[in-house]
């Protein structure tokens, strides 16, 4: 891809998009720029469901966004779960995954669409 051709399709975030039919559900794997020109990935899964109430179809979208600089762990991660799945044996642990989760808090998913009681 030409560097002229790469920043006319930026000014979008969009670069790149591959679509994977798996049954009832297709995968999108979307390369995209943020403004800074650093490439991320955004996986959605789409499934066609029934909605009784309206008397019609909709899509239902999940969507995980991946960073580059994460890409390496997912990969690992990934091909460690796979390999789990095809033969059985538990991978070895990686030490870094040893390590204690402070970083991380618990989240309730529901409150994440809440608007705040006050504005602080």
């Amino acid at each position: 891809m030409e560097e002229k051709e790469f920043k006319e399709r930026s000014d979008h975030g969009e670069i790149f998009s591959k679509a994977v039919r798996a049954g009832k559900r297709t995968y999108f794997f979307d390369v995209k720029s943020t403004r800074s020109e650093d490439f991320y990935i955004t996986i959605t899964e789409s499934k066609r469901r029934f909605s009784e109430e309206q008397g019609k179809f909709f899509y239902e979208k999940h969507k995980l966004f991946l960073y580059k600089e994460d890409f390496d762990k997912f990969i690992s991660g990934l091909n460690d779960v796979i390999h789990f799945i095809d033969t059985g044996e538990i991978p070895e642990a990686d030490p870094e995954e040893m390590q204690p989760r402070d970083e991380f808090s618990d989240v309730n998913f529901e409150d994440l669409d809440r608007q705040p009681d006050s504005l602080e």
